[in-house]
């Protein structure tokens, strides 16, 4: 491995490899980082990580809030029990109660067999429900129960059944405006939300470009003497892009880079951003060269 570096530093850009280095040799903690706002979210997470609290995840789509889930997992005493996730929006509201709790044969039209539901699956382990805040109203009350009474009683039948599971969820909303127009329970909320973590935008964490890029790049590649190197060029390009998608945007722009470059090595024309992501800025623009031709208008009037 250490020859293969070697080999890949010496042909390829500096602060690239540098951070390819710092993926592969210097720990492996599974969460691409370089920005000191980073370091300190996860120095924070890691400290979570050693009590049994329920967190909850805040921040925009695409900020690798799962990843910071799964980090917390990691880092605690459940680390080599089960880790799952559900994704709450992706799931239709009359199957996921099924899917959580379990069921019993015979409990539904379909039902032929009994199911134990991802609660018990998750047991000694880590649940996230991801995007809780899509989770309908009359679902939120049973969740409450599990978390108070750890308990969960499968569909169809009459007995309780004892969990031991640390819960972490996650939202991209705003869940103090959720409670208020009554779309999400205040009770439950309070329950999830004992301790807080905020994921941030990519803008704003910049340091961590180059080591998310790498990342990205050798999960794609899978080899490492297949990664293909940044230019100074290219690297420049992606730094001054404000990524209003976040990490799910880079890593779509570094898929296409991928197949567009050459001989192992991304030039700033196989970066490819999508602007149609910022209407704003286009109206914007727009809007500009309207008001200067209705300014030489009026001149030419006048």
């Amino acid at each position: 491995m250490f020859q293969i570096l070697t080999k890949f530093f010496v042909k390829r850009h500096f602060s690239f490899i540098a951070e390819v280095i710092i993926q592969f040799l210097g720990g492996g903690n599974g969460f691409a980082a370089g920005d000191l706002k980073t370091f300190e979210l996860l120095a924070l997470a890691s400290r979570v990580a050693d009590s049994e609290v329920t967190v909850f995840v805040h921040g925009p789509t695409g900020t690798g809030k799962e990843v910071l889930a799964r980090y917390v997992h990691e880092q605690s005493d459940r680390s080599e029990k089960p880790f799952i996730a559900v994704n709450c929006a992706a799931i239709p509201d009359n199957m996921l109660e099924a899917m959580l709790f379990g069921y019993e044969k015979g409990a539904f039209t379909g039902a032929s067999t009994a199911n134990k539901g991802i609660f018990r699956a998750a047991d000694k382990g880590t649940l996230l429900l991801d995007e809780i805040s899509e989770m309908p109203l009359n679902l939120q009350a049973k969740i409450l129960r599990v978390l108070q009474e750890r308990i969960v009683t499968p569909l169809g039948g009459q007995r309780d059944i004892s969990i031991d599971v640390r819960v972490i969820a996650t939202t991209n909303r705003n869940m103090s405006e959720e409670v208020q127009h009554g779309k999400f329970r205040e009770d439950l909320y309070y329950r999830l939300n004992v301790f807080p973590l905020e994921t941030m935008l990519l803008q704003n964490r910049i340091g961590d470009l180059l080591p998310v890029a790498a990342a990205i790049i050798y999960k794609h590649v899978k080899k490492i003497e297949k990664m293909p190197w940044l230019t100074r060029d290219s690297i420049e390009v992606l730094k001054k892009h404000l990524w209003p998608g976040n990490i799910r945007e880079l890593e779509n722009v570094l898929q296409r880079a991928l197949v567009l470059s050459s001989n192992q090595v991304i030039t700033k024309e196989d970066i490819m951003i999508d602007n149609s992501s910022t209407p704003s800025l286009k109206i914007l623009e727009k809007n500009l060269k309207k008001d200067s031709v209705d300014t030489k208008r009026l001149a030419a009037t006048g």
